[in-house]
């Protein structure tokens, strides 16, 4: 049971409390001014402390802003990255992923060849290479000039003596040396019976090289019209996939024996028939199509003739084919482009 002394003093307590409150905030408030006012003197002191060391150390306000200072970390951090990418680069090139041809300095883009001509021809003919660089191939200076101003990349195409090392293989090797006006097929062994498979060797080897816009195949008894040639081609630019030369058919031998045999006449048909294709002595195949060849290599099929072997690899293709009598090799009388020797 309480008693009336405990309710008093409940009730007195009860009563005294708004007081003592309102006596709270008020000194608390005084304590802010007071302490308002000493960081606001603080303030103004380090600012009269600033300006006077300033002024007798003769510095005065930073050169910097902060802007500044965060433009200069930000270069620093651009500068680091580049030097980590181009460390990068110089062990990528020395590792070989990078070509050599990639240079820091702008350079002019170099004219792509308009064709290259490859002159398939075999060991001991010195009498054959002589005239024609005296035709129509030049040598030296000369055949520099046609490849910088016509764009006409000459070359004799030879494979390698079976016997390798042998005076064959050192004599052409100094022939080359002499003129460097062959190219030499190290894996192809010189034989008649090997000839559509250095043909192919030639475009695919050829395509590697030079990316020209054409690729021409020539035997080494035919004289070749270069301006004609180069008129020709510029004409058919625009298309990607062609084949260009005399265009023929002819008859399938299935006799052994004959100086014409197919070992494989047995897939031309009942007919017994080729399918069209260019004419031995000249033709011409598109940058497209010299570089399908140059990547299918190793499953292209080879025929008896280089010729008929060549047009089968674009039987299935989209290539368009040109009829061009031109390439026939008649005469120059007929506005030729070639001529027999």
């Amino acid at each position: 049971m309480q008693s009336k002394g405990s309710n008093y003093h409940r009730n007195g307590l009860v009563f005294r409390s708004p007081i003592s409150a309102l006596l709270l905030c008020t000194i608390a408030a005084f304590a802010s001014f007071y302490v308002a006012g000493r960081l606001w003197q603080d303030a103004e002191n380090r600012v009269y402390l600033g300006k006077e060391l300033d002024r007798i150390t003769g510095q005065g306000k930073s050169a910097i802003s902060v802007d500044d200072t965060l433009k200069i970390i930000g270069c620093r951090e651009q500068q680091k990255k580049l030097t980590a990418l181009e460390m990068e680069l110089a062990a990528a090139r020395q590792e070989g992923f990078v070509s050599n041809l990639v240079s820091t300095t702008k350079t002019s883009p170099k004219k792509r060849p308009l064709v290259v001509i490859g002159v398939l021809t075999g060991f001991g003919r010195k009498n054959k290479w002589d005239v024609i660089r005296k035709a129509w191939m030049s040598s030296g200076e000369a055949l520099r000039k046609m490849e910088d101003q016509k764009g006409v990349i000459a070359r004799f195409v030879i494979g390698r003596s079976a016997n390798r090392g042998d005076s064959l293989d050192r004599g052409i090797d100094i022939e080359n040396k002499d003129y460097k006006d062959f190219l030499i097929l190290d894996s192809h062994v010189e034989s008649a019976e090997e000839l559509p498979k250095k043909n192919k060797l030639f475009f695919a080897h050829a395509a590697e090289r030079w990316e020209a816009e054409y690729y021409a195949k020539v035997n080494d008894d035919i004289y070749v019209n270069i301006d004609a040639l180069g008129s020709t081609l510029a004409a058919h630019l625009d298309t990607p996939r062609v084949y260009i030369g005399c265009m023929k058919s002819g008859e399938v031998f299935s006799e052994q024996g004959q100086k014409w045999y197919e070992p494989d006449w047995w897939k031309f048909g009942d007919g017994k028939t080729y399918f069209r294709h260019a004419s031995g002595e000249m033709f011409v195949i598109s940058k497209a199509l010299a570089k399908f060849v140059s990547i299918n290599r190793s499953i292209l099929r080879t025929y008896a003739f280089d010729d008929v072997s060549t047009g089968s690899w674009f039987i299935g293709l989209d290539v368009k084919h040109i009829d061009d009598r031109k390439f026939c090799c008649a005469s120059w009388s007929t506005g030729g482009i070639c001529a027999g020797a």
